[in-house]
This record gives structure tokens, C-alpha cells and sequence, in this order.
């Protein structure tokens, strides 16, 4: 048994070292006028708010994009002093007080929420912080031409409670070259009803409408701030994003660094003989005699379960087979060709052991799932830790 167990059944670090190179290379790239909004939806795209946040700080970010009324509020304890935190998605109406009264900003995409979030701000007297949000073609939230117009009209009449943080849209699938001509529609349309609103004297603080993908894509877009997620972690938005990247660039190394590492350790080793089927119902049949390793991950961690007999490992520097049907809290591991394999050895789940790793694009290959998705699975009850490396 080797000395150097971890006493949770996984664990999930976190390279600073890493997330510094990534930062510095979005400042470069993005220049020092464009504000970056780290986007930390999602359990900071499954790294952990709490410990991704406070390194966010520490190296300069000072605005923050989550989709819900929680996330908020646990970016807004993980700070050490207040900072933007800005609302894309939901808030209840008995949680706008809340918002409001911490400075917390928020996306205006209906015209109900603004009549409630001036209700609030009425009675707390205290300025609501807003975004409008355009819809400009990818028609899933937003304001139309019609409610922004009805929103201006409300707007004048009460602009003593409300301010106009943000003017802003979401583009519809930036990543992909497919989706040229609809990006350019949304862009003219949003420029449209940003001259609405500057007809009527509002003009908002910030104009943003680019992701990770639009940032680099379509320059143009980066405005006065952009909303950057997954590239902060270390991946590209596709690669159609990373091949247009590094054909203009002579280093054709991807600047990109992953943050994220995911091990555990083998709890238990068994022999099975040939022709014994190996975990639940008939999927594996070992055809020599083989060695096994029992891990304790599963699909209630995040390990999918669409890896069953797909999957692979890191143990003792050998890449290893996952076998047999994945359960909700175990995996199973064909060790025969790692010699003096025992109880405790590391098992690297995503990230490198030596000269080898386990890439994120391994899992989302495998179970025809994105990275994003395959990062929002890994569960909140895995431990989190910061690294220097």
C-alpha cells in the first residue's frame, strides 16, 4: 500500500500556476480596454467557485457573470472586497431585495422583471444595477424591438431608481464558422436597438455581446466587455475556434493551460479468471486471466456512465481500461499490465501522470457529450484544492 493516500475518494486540484498563463494570454490577446467577466456558472464550469474565485482576484479579475441568485451570492462571500457580480439568468421576486441591496447587477430580459425590480427599488431606495438584454435573433431571452421600446418609456419615468449598467445580447453559437451569417444578423439587429436607446438619451456603461468563441472570432464584438468561461479554464470553445487561432501565430503551441486535475486511488485489487463476467450483467466477459482495480468513482461524481467499457485511467504511468458497467459510486480497472500495482496507488481520472493524460475531449468523445457539459457534471461534493505548480 503506497503512503500517499487522499482520504476523500476523489479529489479535484486546481493549477494557479496554470490560470495565471491563461489570464495573462486573454489580457494580451483582448487588450487593456475590454474589461474581461469571468463567467463562474455552473460551479466555475465544475472547478468550484469558492476556491476559482478567490485566484480570479488575486490575479486582477474584477467582474464576475453567473446564471442564478445562488451563484451570486456565493461569488459575492468568496470575495475579499466587493466587485461586479452581474446576473444572467434567474432570480426569484422575493430574492430581488437581496440583489438590489448588495449592488449585485442583473439581466432585464422581460419586461416583468424590470416593473418588479423597480418595485424593490422604490421601496429600498436603493438603485437597481441592470443589464437590458437585446434579443437579437438567437430567441431564447431577451427584449424584443417592441418591449425595448415599451422598457425605454419606463425607464425615463423612473431613472432616479435604476441604472443602466449594461446593453447586451448572447450570439448563437459563435464557436462555429455554420453560424457566420446568423452572428452578423444578431450584431446588426443589436446595433439597431442600441441606436433606440441612444435616441432616447440611455446610454449604457458597458455594451457587451461576445463569449469565449466571439472574442476571437469577431473582434468587432469585444466592445467595452466581454464574457470569457471556458477559456479562463484552459479549453477552446471548438476547435474550429483554436485552428483559426494558431494559423495566424508562428508558435503553433496552444497557449491555453488546463487548470483542472481529477484523481483517486484504488480501495481494492481482485484476480478474475477467464470466462467470469466482471461487474453487473454481461457486458465484460474476461477472456485470459486478468487483474482488476476497484475505484471509488462513479456517475454520481460526474464519471459518466456512457464510459462503461469505453473509459481509461492513468495508474503507475500505464493508460488502463475502465471495464464493465460503471456504478453510481465505483469504476472498474484492467490492471494486468501494470506490474507491482497495489491498494492506494494514484488514478489519474483527467489530467497527466507523467507523460501521459487524460484529457477532458476524452470523456466528451467518448459519451458524445461537450466539455462544458462534461465539466458541469463534476460533482460539488468533490473536494477542491489550489496547487502552485
Amino acid at each position: 500500500m503506497t503512503n500517499n493516500q487522499i482520504t476523500d475518494s476523489s479529489i479535484i486540484t486546481l493549477n494557479e500556476k496554470a490560470l495565471e498563463k491563461n489570464l495573462a494570454f486573454l489580457k494580451k490577446k483582448l487588450g487593456t480596454k475590454v474589461i474581461i467577466s469571468a463567467v463562474v456558472k455552473a460551479n466555475a464550469y465544475g472547478h468550484g467557485i469558492e476556491q476559482i474565485v478567490p485566484l480570479f482576484e488575486k490575479y486582477g479579475i474584477n467582474h464576475y457573470s453567473v446564471f442564478s441568485f445562488s451563484e451570486a451570492i456565493r461569488v459575492y462571500n468568496s470575495l475579499s472586497k466587493p466587485q461586479a457580480i452581474m446576473i444572467m439568468g434567474w432570480i426569484s421576486d422575493k430574492n430581488m431585495a437581496v440583489i438590489i441591496e448588495k449592488g449585485i447587477e442583473f439581466f432585464i430580459f422581460n419586461i416583468e422583471r424590470l416593473e418588479v425590480a423597480l418595485a424593490c427599488s422604490k421601496k429600498l431606495k436603493i438603485k437597481a444595477k441592470i443589464h437590458l438584454e437585446a434579443e437579437t435573433g438567437m430567441n431564447r431571452s431577451g427584449l424584443s424591438v417592441d418591449e425595448l421600446d415599451r422598457a425605454i418609456s419606463i425607464l425615463k419615468d423612473n431613472i432616479e431608481n435604476i441604472e443602466i449598467v449594461g446593453f447586451c445580447t448572447h450570439l448563437a453559437g459563435a464557436e462555429s464558422i455554420s453560424n457566420h451569417s446568423r452572428i452578423q444578423k444578431q450584431l446588426r439587429n443589436y446595433q439597431k436597438m442600441l441606436a433606440l436607446l441612444e435616441k432616447n438619451n440611455i446610454v449604457p456603461k458597458y455594451r457587451h455581446v461576445a463569449n469565449s468563441a466571439a472574442s476571437f472570432i469577431y473582434p468587432k464584438a469585444r466592445m467595452e466587455l466581454v464574457r470569457i468561461g471556458i477559456m479562463l479554464y484552459g479549453f477552446w470553445p471548438s476547435i474550429e475556434v483554436f485552428i483559426q487561432y494558431i494559423n495566424n501565430q508562428n508558435n503553433k503551441i496552444d497557449p491555453l493551460k488546463r487548470i483542472l486535475r481529477w484523481k483517486s486511488q484504488i480501495m481494492a485489487i481482485k484476480k478474475v479468471k477467464s470466462g467470469e463476467f466482471i461487474g453487473y450483467g454481461i457486458s465484460y466477459l474476461a477472456q485470459t486471466n486478468i487483474t482488476t482495480a476497484l475505484v471509488p468513482v462513479g456517475y454520481s461524481q460526474g464519471y459518466s456512465r456512457s464510459l462503461s467499457n469505453k473509459g481509461h485511467v492513468l495508474i503507475c504511468g500505464h493508460r488502463c481500461s475502465v471495464i464493465s458497467v460503471i456504478n453510481m459510486n465505483m469504476i472498474i480497472i484492467d490492471v494486468t499490465h501494470v506490474k507491482n500495482v497495489e491498494v492506494g496507488d494514484e488514478v489519474v481520472l483527467i489530467g497527466k501522470q507523467g507523460k501521459l493524460e487524460i484529457k477532458v475531449s476524452a470523456f466528451s468523445d467518448l459519451s458524445d457529450k461537450l466539455n462544458y457539459e462534461i465539466l458541469a457534471h463534476l460533482s460539488e461534493s468533490i473536494s477542491r484544492i489550489v496547487v502552485k505548480k
